[in-house]
């Protein structure tokens, strides 16, 4: 199953902070649907290295929408726009700082747009960390589909069926 399928604001949304340079990952089980895992998620979670960044905000301004800051009762989110969709997240458990994470993203097409992408073997490493239930449900599913990636990686690097070793899961 693929990654929740972006409406034309959505899109036009993450063109905007491409085209400005803001960075930012995509993470949680929408990065993870975005690299071939069979999972399905509500939302898409992205990671700001700077949630300060003004381009975010003329971003959504392109697409008639507003950050609304985090209260006592509420999280930080984007609303108006028809661009709902989009989590913002704070912090990732387990993992090192955003520049460390962004250094080792892998990017992903998503239409004609190039989105980094947190790399499957760092998001199990969060929900390891995290342990929510929902985390934990969700785990098996993740460690197989990188499981079934690295075998295909080495079979496409050997040319024939390779199976991985024990060591490298």
């Amino acid at each position: 199953m693929a990654a929740p399928l972006l409406n034309e604001n959505e899109i036009r949304f993450l063109r905007a902070l491409l085209e400005r340079k803001v960075r930012f990952l995509v993470v949680g089980l929408s990065a993870a649907a975005l690299q071939g895992a069979p999972v399905v998620t509500q939302d898409v979670d992205l990671w700001f290295e700077e949630l300060t960044d003004p381009n975010i905000r003329e971003a959504l301004k392109e697409v008639n929408a507003a950050y609304a800051p985090p209260s006592h009762l509420n999280p930080p989110m984007f609303v108006g726009g028809g661009i709902e969709l989009f989590d913002i997240v704070l912090t990732l458990h387990g993992l090192g700082n955003f520049s460390e994470e962004w250094e080792n993203a892998i990017e992903v097409s998503v239409g004609r747009e190039k989105l980094r992408v947190l790399r499957l073997d760092r998001i199990i490493v969060s929900k390891r960390k995290a342990n929510r239930p929902k985390d934990q449900l969700v785990l098996p599913v993740l460690e197989d589909s990188l499981a079934a990636s690295v075998a295909s990686r080495t079979k496409g690097e050997k040319g024939t069926d390779a199976n991985p070793s024990p060591d490298s899961g």
